[in-house]
C-alpha cells in the first residue's frame, strides 16, 4: 500500500546510485523511479507505509555526504502523482491543459501532489529533469476553473516557493497539443 512517498535528489551520479541501494535496503519501501538527469543528478523515488518511507529517505540523507539537493516524505501522497512520475496516464480529452515548471525535482512532486488534492485535475505527467537542464515540469488537465485552481494551489504551496517557473492554463488547447504531449 502506498500512503507516502519519498525522494531523495543529490548532484553525484556515482553517489546517486549509492544512495539508491541504501533507500531500498533501509526500509520496505518500492522504488517508483530513479536515474540521472540533467546538471549530473541522480533522483530516487520510493513508496510506502509512511515510517518506511521516512526511514528509507533519512537513511539515503546520511548517505549523500554532502551532495543532496533536496529530499522529501510527503505522507498521504495523492494516489496520481506516482503514475504521473512514471509517465503512465493516458488521456484522449484535453478540457483545459495546465504545465508547471519548477527549478527542482522535488518541487515538482509537491506541485503535482498540492495540485492533485486542491482540485478535480487529472495528472498527466510529472518530468523530473530529463534532458531539462535540470528543471521538471507538471502536465494536468481538467476544467479550466479547477485547472487554474490546482495551478494557483501548486504555486502557494510552502515548499515551492522560489523554485516554481512559469506556470500556464492554456484553455481548449487544440488537439494538435495532445498528440505533441504523447
Amino acid at each position: 500500500m502506498m500512503d507516502a512517498l519519498g525522494m531523495n535528489e543529490v548532484m553525484s551520479i556515482p553517489t546517486g546510485f549509492l544512495v539508491c541501494d541504501t533507500m531500498l535496503k533501509a526500509a520496505n519501501v518500492t522504488l517508483i523511479s530513479s536515474g540521472c538527469v540533467c546538471a549530473g543528478k541522480y533522483y530516487t523515488v520510493v513508496s510506502g507505509e509512511v515510517a518506511a518511507v521516512q526511514a528509507a529517505v533519512e537513511a539515503g540523507r546520511k548517505m549523500a555526504q554532502g551532495v543532496l539537493v533536496d529530499s522529501l516524505v510527503i505522507p498521504n501522497v495523492d494516489r496520481s502523482v506516482a503514475p504521473a512520475i512514471m509517465a503512465c496516464t493516458e488521456t484522449d480529452d484535453l478540457k483545459a491543459v495546465g504545465v508547471m515548471e519548477t527549478y527542482s525535482l522535488c518541487a515538482a512532486i509537491h506541485a503535482a501532489d498540492a495540485a492533485a488534492k486542491a482540485a478535480d485535475i487529472r495528472l498527466l505527467e510529472v518530468r523530473l529533469g530529463r534532458g531539462l537542464g535540470g528543471k521538471s515540469f507538471v502536465l494536468l488537465t481538467g476544467e479550466v476553473a479547477a485547472v487554474k485552481a490546482a495551478v494557483e494551489a501548486a504555486e502557494a504551496l510552502e515548499e515551492t516557493q522560489g523554485l516554481m517557473g512559469k506556470s500556464v492554463v492554456i484553455p481548449a488547447p487544440h488537439p494538435d497539443l495532445l498528440r505533441s504531449m504523447q
